[in-house]
């Protein structure tokens, strides 16, 4: 079982800092985040630090905020403690409730999606996770081929089979992502999600989907969005997530080129979605 550095950041001012700074480190193998005011706590596997990794961080160097940190190495069953216990059942609207096993049911919810709060950064408390999951409100599923990329926890894909879809493919990069959202699949007794160990490369000969969402970040969605279009059908949905609002408009340029609608734009703390369709 790899050991993990936990590096502290404490910011001030906080706001807006805090998410700039996630989104910094998003770009680099760091695993999770907590936000805990003044500080945000960033997870990464002991291998895998390297003090100069933090030298790409351009928040760091910004006369704007002041930002101090540590780090120190945890082991990875003590940080799933201190993850449990700062935890909170996540909701959105009545359409949907995100709770861990040790949450008491919660009625007059349309959806319940039930999670073990392990090393992931789509526990459902992130911002863009609760975007897509409003995106999805408006998305007919019923009978439909859905690829959910970079799944993480597995919340999006067990939401796009309650919601009636009738195959859907859930697939992460991270090992540890791959084994949590099999469990969680299981934990919410879903029978038409499939989980992968994957790149994007796992979608090669398996031709179209109806619906595809993606909450990555900008730079690789823009990197995988021609693999996305050739392989959603047309009518298809494509949502996407994990950028900034002014970054919908490198998106938007791409409309005409792929023959594609926005049909839905969304924002949220400094944080956006935009639902995309194939014509």
């Amino acid at each position: 079982m790899s050991n993990y550095i936990e590096c502290t950041f404490e910011l001030a001012p906080f706001e807006p800092f805090h998410e700039i700074l996630i989104a910094q480190l998003s770009d680099l193998p760091f695993e999770s985040f907590v936000e805990e005011e003044p500080v945000v706590k960033a997870y990464i596997q002991s291998e895998e630090f390297d003090l100069k990794l933090l030298d790409s961080i351009d928040l760091l160097k910004s006369d704007l905020v002041t930002i101090r940190w540590s780090h120190k190495e945890i082991e990875k069953e003590n940080w799933n403690a201190k993850w449990e216990q700062s935890f909170e059942p996540v909701e959105v609207g009545d359409f949907c409730i995100v709770r861990a096993p040790f949450h008491e049911s919660k009625p007059n919810f349309t959806h319940e999606i039930i999670i073990e709060p392990k090393m992931s950064f789509g526990t459902g408390h992130h911002e863009t996770t609760q975007l897509m999951i409003e995106g999805m409100k408006s998305l007919k599923l019923d009978r439909k081929k859905v690829w959910d990329m970079g799944s993480g926890t597995g919340i999006l894909a067990i939401l796009a089979e309650k919601m009636g879809a009738a195959e859907v493919h859930a697939v992460d990069i991270e090992e540890w992502a791959a084994e949590n959202m099999k469990e969680n699949v299981q934990r919410n007794d879903c029978k038409n999600v499939y989980t992968y160990l994957g790149d994007i490369d796992w979608v090669d000969g398996k031709g179209e989907f109806d619906c595809i969402l993606a909450n990555i970040n900008k730079n690789i969605l823009l990197r995988q969005f021609d693999t996305y279009i050739q392989h959603l059908s047309s009518g298809g949905n494509l949502l996407l997530s994990g950028f900034f609002p002014s970054d919908v408009s490198d998106f938007e340029a791409l409309l005409d080129q792929y023959k594609l609608v926005l049909r839905n734009s969304l924002s949220h703390s400094d944080w956006a979605m935009i639902h995309l369709q194939k014509a």
